[in-house]
């Protein structure tokens, strides 16, 4: 990823958690290239689970600050009734 945003970096922080959950329950002491195969696919779907969420989390607290906003702006411009 080239040049994150700051919510894509806030995203990405958001997966150490579970990153770390998931390799603790593997166990830690082992280095990554002993990881089996779905081992490492399962870690892929830890962190890109983690990622997609936070961004779904994000995009819907947006979308509804946005809404919330286009409505008030469409209240004023009406004017009193």
């Amino acid at each position: 990823m080239i040049d994150p945003s700051e919510m894509e970096n806030k995203a990405m922080v958001t997966c150490l958690r579970p990153l770390g959950e998931y390799v603790g329950s593997i166990g830690m002491e082992r280095p990554l290239a002993s990881y089996s195969r779905e081992e490492v696919l399962t870690l892929i779907e830890v962190i890109v689970t983690a990622y997609q969420d936070n961004m779904a989390i994000e995009h819907e607290y947006m979308a509804a600050r946005d809404k919330a906003f286009l409505q008030d702006r469409l209240t004023v411009q009406r004017g009193p009734k």
